[in-house]
């Protein structure tokens, strides 16, 4: 019964936070277009937070290696509290301004330096004995980004911008309540077993590794991540810029919610069923195949004339990015110490954070000169070179 209530309660986490990274990126441009931003501008707001972010996960994974005092859940609550207040006061701002700009950097920046704090998570609860599957509880993400992000856009479109920063202060709140209740529910499962507590101690008491051995002992391991960064370049375009993806071939903010739908409902098999795919096929395997994935969809897409021909291409996030993050996650957890599994989780995200950051500046800047065409082909061109480095690194790890 516990195993059931933590994997629950950790699925009602991973859900809360993708419905909130729903509000915030997939909606961004909708947001600040809707106060007066440019494109060139959303560009740099979202490069922005992206450099932050880096610098931001890189501390927070050395935090949550080292501390034996506050645990990941514990970080995750305290950042999410500061979310909280910053994504009430941009209900004040009526227009473009420097201020809310900061403030839109910060929230960007801390939501995406969670995220390998909360893949991190799963692992640390499993310490407790209650082992938690990562591609199941992650399908709560999905499945919560994917209802989020089609009544959001309805909304939108019903009652104009305002309801974005409602919408995230109301899922911020139940994710601090998804926070305490799996805290809980950790600790009476640590309290009830005290070989499992032995455990859990035995691993906190481990000699972390520094960032700088880290470094030394990962080589290969960071050069695949380089390939993640070309892989994942169009993923962030088509976060940040799916409005004007879609406005090009005649679209409508209500059509790019439904997208985000589709794609987020057809990340779900592949997420309930990682467990049997890893058992059949090596992560480095699946890691290849997601890579394939990832060009196709972005190739189709820039050939598309049409929103149907761009829900044929994203087909093939069926098979791209639920499997690329779930192979990712447990590689991490297969290949390196306790001491440094944060570390690899931050590098990996890391990377798809330098990625969006290329993909801000770039892509904003592409779209105000030529358009949503030549911002395609240079997406996809880059995703080639990414799945190439891809192909030469992940058997060596």
């Amino acid at each position: 019964m516990m195993k059931k209530i933590l994997n629950f309660e950790y699925g009602t986490i991973q859900g809360t936070y993708w419905m909130y990274f729903g509000v915030i990126m997939s909606f961004a441009s909708i947001f600040l277009l809707g106060k007066n931003y440019t494109n060139s501008e959303i560009g740099i707001i979202l490069a922005l937070s992206s450099i932050l972010a880096v610098v931001l996960q890189l501390l927070l994974a050395d935090i949550a290696d080292r501390s034996q005092n506050i645990s990941p859940i514990g970080i995750t609550e305290i950042i999410t509290a500061g979310l909280l207040l910053a994504t009430a006061t941009m209900l004040i701002f009526t227009g473009k301004s420097l201020i809310l700009s900061i403030i839109f950097i910060m929230i960007g920046a801390c939501l995406t330096a969670l995220q390998p704090l909360i893949n991190s998570t799963a692992f640390y609860i499993s310490q407790s004995g209650y082992k938690i599957n990562f591609g199941i509880t992650r399908s709560g993400g999905s499945i919560a980004y994917a209802i989020l992000c089609a009544v959001l856009g309805s909304l939108v479109t019903l009652y104009g911008i305002q309801v974005i920063p409602v919408a995230g202060i109301v899922v911020l709140i139940l994710l601090l309540v998804s926070l305490a209740l799996t805290k809980k529910s950790y600790k009476k499962s640590i309290s009830k077993n005290s070989f499992f507590l032995n455990t859990v101690e035995n691993v906190e008491n481990k000699e972390p590794i520094s960032l700088k051995n880290f470094i030394k002992r990962n080589k290969i391991f960071i050069i695949f991540s380089l390939g993640i960064m070309g892989v994942f370049f169009e993923n962030s375009v088509f976060n940040n810029y799916l409005m004007q993806i879609i406005l090009n071939v005649g679209g409508t903010s209500s059509q790019m919610g439904n997208l985000f739908f589709f794609m987020a409902i057809l990340e779900l098999p592949c997420l309930i069923f990682f467990n049997q795919l890893r058992s059949r096929f090596s992560c480095q395997f699946l890691l290849k195949v997601a890579s394939v994935a990832f060009t196709i969809k972005v190739f189709i897409v820039f050939m598309a004339k049409s929103v149907a021909f761009i829900y044929f291409g994203f087909l093939f996030q069926l098979i791209s990015f639920p499997i690329f993050l779930s192979a990712s996650v447990h590689l991490v957890d297969e290949v390196m110490d306790k001491g440094e599994a944060v570390k690899g989780q931050a590098l990996i995200t890391g990377m798809i954070t330098l990625s969006n950051i290329f993909a801000s500046l770039m892509g904003g800047a592409i779209l105000d000169l030529s358009g949503a065409s030549l911002l395609l082909l240079i997406s996809t061109i880059i995703c080639i070179i990414g799945t190439i480095v891809v192909f030469v690194s992940v058997d060596k790890i």
